[in-house]
Parts: C-alpha cells; structure tokens; sequence
C-alpha cells in the first residue's frame, strides 16, 4: 500500500495559536489552500484553521476584528505518521468527515498535509468518487 509521504504537500503553512486570523487568512490566499495547521514552537500541530472556521466562528458571530488563530481553531488536530497507509488516512479522513490531514514526523512535527485534491491524484476516479461520498457524507443520528 502507498504511504501518506508519497502524495502529502511537504512543508505547508503553518501558524501559532497568536497569529491574527487575517494573517491565516493571507496565508490561505497566498498558498491557495483552505485550512492552516496551528503549531506550537516546536512545530506539532495543535489544531487547525479553516476558512469555514472563519467564516463560522468570527465572521458569522461577529467576533472582534483581532481576533486569533486560537480563537477559530478546530482543536486537537487529527493527525497521521508520514509512513502512514495512504488507507489508514483515508479512513480517518471518513471517520472524522475531514477534508485535510496534516502530516507529522516520528517527533510528532509539522512535516505535511494531504488533502481530498491529493488523494483524488491518487486513486482511480471510481474509487476517489466513493472516497469523497464516504468523507462528504455525514454521519446518522440514529
């Protein structure tokens, strides 16, 4: 089976928890993706950003103009190991209904982030079109 280090994005942006969400916000521009992982000094991912969380967490609520990257993020981060099954990301990805994983190192650092785009490269379109139902569907609330 492929590991996740064979189609993640390496190095991705990254933020602190201080950083002002129009600073994430540029970030997101200026790398063209919609989620920027939060990291502590030593580089592990402490959560992310996205634009929804942005968007629903301060823009919507009317949240201060200064507000942070701590104040939007979805915490704590769900994370694979860059030598990761390509399948065992894929799964985490159906189970918490997430479209971006970041990637970490065997020291728990910042070291990528795959994306739905990354594994649509990946698989066959029938089985990227499963995947995506699979991730994009919620779960019953039965």
């Amino acid at each position: 089976m492929a590991t996740v280090n064979a189609f993640m994005t390496p190095n991705p942006a990254s933020c602190y928890v201080t950083t002002p969400l129009r600073e994430v916000a540029q970030l997101m521009a200026a790398h063209d993706c919609g989620e920027i992982p939060v990291t502590d000094a030593q580089g592990q991912p402490l959560g992310v950003v996205t634009d929804r969380d942005i968007a629903v967490r301060v823009v919507a609520v009317g949240r201060d103009g200064n507000a942070t990257a701590g104040d939007a993020m979805t915490s704590p981060a769900h994370t694979v190991r860059l030598d990761a099954d390509l399948r065992d990301c894929v799964e985490l990805m159906e189970r918490e209904q997430i479209r971006r994983v970041p990637v970490v190192d065997a020291d728990g650092r910042l070291a990528g982030i795959v994306a739905l785009a990354d594994l649509a490269r990946a698989g066959k379109s029938r089985a990227t079109a499963e995947v995506v139902r699979e991730i994009s569907t919620p779960p019953s609330s039965h």
